[in-house]
């Protein structure tokens, strides 16, 4: 995958894990039910889509990878 390709998707993850931690903080409204996004539980997906791809981009600038 190509830095570009890779920095756009960081950037989707980083916008989708700020949207749903806005969305997944808003208090709940028993007026209109229960919510059927679990919008926490986004925001955590993202976040760890967001890790991987910041090593996927370190790995692209030339960061060496030490093996345990």
């Amino acid at each position: 995958m190509s830095l570009t390709v890779t920095v756009a998707l960081l950037v989707a993850a980083l916008a989708l894990a700020v949207f749903a931690g806005w969305r997944g903080a808003r208090p709940w409204d028993p007026r209109r039910g229960v919510r059927m996004v679990p919008w926490r539980f986004i925001m955590l997906l993202s976040g760890a889509a967001i890790m991987v791809l910041a090593i996927h981009i370190g790995t692209l600038m030339g960061v060496p990878q030490r093996p345990y």
